[in-house]
């Protein structure tokens, strides 16, 4: 099984900048690209440093929830703040949550590798705990010797 610790958190909020995925949820591929698309869009535009500008720490969030049944997808931060953009504080639960930590060339292959290992093995395999809903978010946490490193943040229940 992949390597992962289970981390009590207080509750926080992110403060993101989102898009509805439109992609089937088992689509992985339209999944992603609709993902890159975003974040191409919010660096380009000036809106990811917006965020940036305002935030408490250097974390970038990618933050994947489903709002009124709909697949939300947001780049966020840490912050006291709020932006002109149309945006959504994300409000993550205190609690337990599944963390999987790893590195990569660039934030995008972060985020993909880092939901793939927690939802494709760490959370089938586990006998413990579940993912029951809510918020989850890959974290960039920075960069060292030319590679993005970071968290994926997952909220779960003791089985």
């Amino acid at each position: 099984m992949a390597q992962y610790t289970l981390e009590e958190k207080d509750s926080f909020t992110v403060l993101g900048i989102g898009t509805k995925l439109k992609s089937d949820y088992t689509d992985y591929a339209g999944i992603n690209k609709e993902k890159a698309d975003f974040w191409s869009a919010v660096e380009q535009d000036g809106r990811l440093d917006t965020l940036k500008s305002i935030a408490i720490n250097d974390y970038i969030f990618a933050v994947s929830e489903a709002v009124n049944n709909k697949m939300m997808y947001y780049a966020g931060v840490m912050t006291e703040k709020s932006v002109p953009e149309e945006s959504r504080i994300i409000q993550f639960p205190k609690g337990e949550y599944l963390i999987v930590k790893g590195e990569a060339k660039t934030a995008e292959e972060l985020s993909n590798q880092l939901a793939g290992i927690a939802f494709g093995q760490v959370l089938p395999e586990a006998n413990n705990i579940a993912y029951v809903g809510g918020p989850n978010a890959a974290v960039e946490m920075g960069q060292r010797d030319g590679v993005v490193f970071g968290e994926m943040w997952i909220p779960v229940v003791r089985k």
